[in-house]
């Protein structure tokens, strides 16, 4: 299977099989188009040499471009053959590593987001704070069920974290006492709306946390038409400073600015450069609402043009900066041509509910947050560990194979057939497939492709 598609004046094929880009001239890129159409080559022939003649091309120059496509099918590189669904379904076979843990320490907010998946920080359920003596057990129960990792990773989420840094502080320095007894090196992430911000926490978080994540939405606008506390009043104004002295604080590294936008921001590149330009921050992520399909605020299919606009804006933009030596990071375009996931990851996903989980305040464990308090997705608690071993098992074969509709999709082995939750929530089944996501997705890869190729074009030598 091979994807080809123009952008920016990049002629762009992926052979999906075996991962290789190819950017070439519009003569090779039909002479590939007609070939996957399964035409006969001296039709090929006269067809691109006749169109074509007015550039000067000749039927030689055709010959040697279906030369070259022949070449690089037989060295794999181009309508190569799948050879990894038997590879998927083994996934089940294999013995459950668990590698990270989201904590959260919080079931409360200290803001009223109306758009918030987790129904204000209460996940639907009771509010709460998590107690060191469970987040200990569950810092325990991760270390009892990683086999021989050494790197582990831990989450601080919420509703909001900060409303129990206490607990956050006492849960790092216990990891840091037992990291060199057990063989292991804890990596801790905040992610916090900023109003508990302190300088005691800036000065924690930028010695103890890999990463923190900062919720903003862009515009003081945009952020304050949800991002409000409980009396109404926006957050932009307290917290903006506050992200900006922690970002300073961490020397620009090491975290990201996370906004969410929705059907009331599909403009959204607006608040990314807002936060680039105005704000000064290069790294940024743009999330797509998830929202129930009726709510206003949710994304529609006739949003998806507007939508596309916007990402390929955004490319745009990120090579222009980057030619002026004033780059910034955009989540969903970071991908790795070269030392990316290996093979299962690419086909297994992001582990939720396998090596992966999500801790309730009181201990419960669930395969992510987006299914905390649903009775139906409990896996079991950190004192007994996982007892719903077939929705474990579930989890293990919710992977790209598992979805028929992603079977004759390019994106695949991207999104390893999506977000699990999204599915549930968008389906009623965590096979399933969230049409809307799906197609925002494949945008987002295309232009990320995009800034590939032309980073790679820059680099190529000048020919003559």
């Amino acid at each position: 299977m091979i994807h080809q598609y123009t952008l920016n004046g990049y002629n762009i094929i992926l052979d999906v099989n075996s991962g290789s880009i190819h950017v070439t001239d519009d003569l090779a890129f039909e002479a590939v188009r007609l070939t996957d159409e399964g035409w006969p080559q001296d039709r090929i022939i006269k067809e691109l040499s006749e169109r074509f003649s007015g550039r000067g091309v000749t039927a030689q120059d055709v010959r040697d471009s279906l030369d070259d496509i022949e070449e690089l099918r037989a060295a794999g590189k181009l309508f190569s053959t799948e050879t990894f669904e038997d590879k998927a379904f083994d996934l089940k076979k294999r013995s459950t590593v668990i590698k990270a843990l989201c904590l959260l320490v919080a079931h409360t907010c200290n803001l009223n987001c109306s758009y918030c998946f987790a129904a204000q920080g209460n996940f639907k359920g009771q509010h709460g704070l998590m107690s060191f003596e469970t987040g200990k057990r569950a810092l325990d129960f991760l270390v009892e069920n990683s086999g021989l990792r050494r790197n582990l990773e831990v989450d601080f989420f919420g509703g909001e974290p900060l409303m129990n840094f206490e607990v956050c502080k006492e849960l790092v320095a216990y990891a840091r006492s037992i990291e060199k007894e057990k063989k292991k090196n804890f990596r801790f992430t905040l992610t916090t709306n900023g109003i508990g911000i302190t300088d005691e926490v800036i000065e924690w978080a930028n010695r103890e946390c890999h990463n923190v994540v900062l919720s903003l939405d862009g515009r003081k606008e945009v952020n304050d038409r949800f991002r409000k506390d409980y009396t109404g009043r926006g957050s932009y104004d307290r917290i903006v400073p506050k992200f900006q002295r922690f970002v300073e604080k961490r020397g620009g590294k090491g975290y990201y600015m996370r906004g969410t936008f929705t059907r009331f921001n599909t403009d959204f590149t607006r608040d990314i450069f807002h936060m680039a330009d105005d704000l000064g921050f290069s790294e940024l992520s743009m999330e797509p609402v998830v929202a129930d399909p009726d709510s206003p605020s949710a994304l529609r299919p006739e949003d998806l043009p507007v939508i596309f606009d916007q990402y390929e804006i955004l490319a745009k933009d990120m090579i222009r900066r980057e030619e002026e030596g004033k780059p910034i990071t955009f989540y969903h375009f970071m991908i790795d041509l070269e030392h990316g996931p290996c093979i299962y990851k690419r086909i297994s996903g992001c582990g939720s509910g396998t090596e992966y989980l999500a801790v309730t305040a009181s201990g419960d464990l669930y395969p992510c947050h987006q299914f905390v308090n649903d009775p139906e997705y409990k896996m079991g608690d950190i004192w007994s560990g996982v007892t719903n071993l077939q929705l474990r098992d579930s989890f293990k074969l919710c992977n790209v194979y598992s979805r028929p509709e992603c079977a004759d999709c390019w994106a695949r082995l991207y999104c390893a057939g999506g977000c699990a939750a999204n599915a549930y929530h968008a389906t009623g089944d965590i096979h399933g497939t969230y049409r809307t996501g799906c197609e925002i997705f494949k945008k987002r890869i295309e232009c990320a492709l995009m800034i590939k190729a032309a980073q790679a074009m820059k680099k190529k030598p000048a020919q003559g």
